[in-house]
């Protein structure tokens, strides 16, 4: 059984939006200061231990638009360009971006039975909407949140209002030497 495994890169007041600058909010980027060496071995060796991405509609447009125009991005960026990714979205019809599968209709459903199927993790990246939706399911595994040393201020927070209360263990950490911290958390349930 493949498991569902939410990677989100997070500022210390809860922020997610626009880590890479893509989205053109007034914090984009806040990312970059913090990249190093570890952290791009870590990101590596984290889509290396996956064979799909879940995403969803706004994640995958940017994803979609920047990866496969990527000249320099050696075998993260072949990785990314080929492996299956599926995406949920009520407005998407055409998915242009390789080996992208659309799901509509009943997502947990059809997220539950991608977690039957043979094969590696699962991941999800950005896509807040559907992190909480699977969260309501019950359907998230393991939680990889890329804790970087800046307070924002403002911005879309992952677990924002209305989530209900979810206890998680914390199964991991990791700590590189430009600030960020690597927590990583289960379901206490599980």
């Amino acid at each position: 059984m493949r498991k569902v495994v939410v990677t989100e890169y997070v500022t210390l007041d809860g922020v997610f939006e626009d880590p890479g600058g893509g989205e053109g909010t007034r914090h984009g980027g806040w990312s970059f200061q913090f990249w190093n060496e570890e952290a791009g071995k870590y990101k590596f060796d984290e889509l290396f231990a996956s064979d799909a991405l879940l995403l969803g509609r706004v994640t995958y447009e940017g994803f979609a638009k920047a990866w496969p125009t990527m000249k320099d991005g050696g075998e993260f960026a072949d990785r990314m360009n080929s492996i299956p990714k599926y995406v949920v979205s009520t407005t998407l019809k055409d998915l242009e971006w390789n080996n992208s599968h659309l799901i509509q209709g009943n997502i947990a459903e059809a997220v539950a039975g991608l977690k039957q199927q043979e094969g590696q993790d699962i991941l999800v990246a950005g896509s807040g909407e559907l992190v909480r939706m699977l969260m309501r399911h019950d359907l998230i595994d393991e939680y990889k949140l890329m804790l970087h040393p800046v307070v924002l201020g403002d911005g879309k927070r992952l677990f924002s209002d209305g989530i209900d209360k979810t206890v998680l263990k914390l199964v991991d950490t990791k700590a590189f030497s430009s600030g960020i911290v690597i927590l990583s958390y289960q379901p206490a349930a599980k």
